[in-house]
């Protein structure tokens, strides 16, 4: 069974970091003392807060003990916690509880997010980002090629892939315990080797549900095969053999009551 893969994820740690350090520039001047990064995966997110808050407690927290190993490993100084997010609570409130693109993965935001708020201090805040994609045409052709005579007896259920929402709920989610909500979206446009890089991007994150579900690794090899030659029409080759990428993300800054 496909596990989170530390080594898969980062092959794009660039472009999967500069919305992390676009959503920590954007947060409004404070000092804040103890950090809390959720979702924390093998810790390039968790460095970035260290670097722009250097003498601050932070913690990263991951279900998975795979990026938790990872992180453990790449950056001995920090601390480390495994450990789920929609079961997570504070002993006692963070100035800071971040994310950075793992909400996705979690169910119930109705319930979540102001859960997550109430772990911050008044006056504290509460700054994630998720991706904003689930329609893009990446995505789109996981489930054309899924419900393909060839495959729809392979996915006879749904596959659930993302709980992200749009802006407008998050509003409402967070809006009774917010003294002040920043909400916004940006698309980027990476620039990547070809439709190949595509896949693997997506084998790293929004493939793994359809990935996890099939039982042998012939048979995600050549789903992932037949994904490819879709996505190879969907996103054809510039003059020079690269691609561009669009991916959109959603960004919340909730400054507690």
């Amino acid at each position: 069974m496909p596990t989170w893969n530390p080594n898969q994820y980062l092959k794009f740690d660039d472009e999967r970091t500069r919305p992390c350090r676009d959503l920590v520039a954007r947060i409004p001047p404070q000092n804040p003392q103890r950090i809390i990064d959720l979702g924390c995966g093998p810790g390039n997110s968790t460095q970035v807060l260290a670097q722009n808050w250097p003498a601050a407690e932070i913690t990263g927290l991951d279900s998975s003990e795979h990026m938790i190993r990872n992180a453990t490993e790449k950056y001995p100084n920090q601390n480390w916690v495994l450990g789920d997010i929609p079961k997570w609570s504070a002993s006692q409130p963070y100035d800071l509880v971040f994310s950075n693109a793992a909400y996705q993965w979690v169910p119930d935001h109705t319930r979540v997010m102001p859960h997550l708020l109430r772990q911050v201090v008044s006056g504290g805040i509460f700054a994630f980002q998720v991706p904003a994609n689930i329609n893009a045409p990446a995505h789109e052709l996981m489930r054309t090629v899924s419900s393909s005579e060839k495959w729809r007896s392979s996915f006879p259920e749904k596959i659930r892939e993302w709980y992200a929402h749009d802006l407008a709920f998050y509003y409402d989610a967070l809006v009774d315990e917010a003294s002040r909500l920043d909400l916004w979206t940006t698309e980027y446009q990476h620039i990547l080797d070809g439709p190949e890089a595509i896949v693997e991007w997506y084998k790293g994150t929004g493939l793994r549900p359809f990935l996890d579900h099939l039982h042998d690794d012939s048979s995600r090899e050549k789903f992932l095969s037949d994904y490819l030659i879709e996505i190879e029409k969907a996103f054809p080759r510039r003059k020079d053999g690269r691609v561009i990428f669009p991916f959109q993300r959603l960004f919340v800054i909730a400054t507690r009551k």
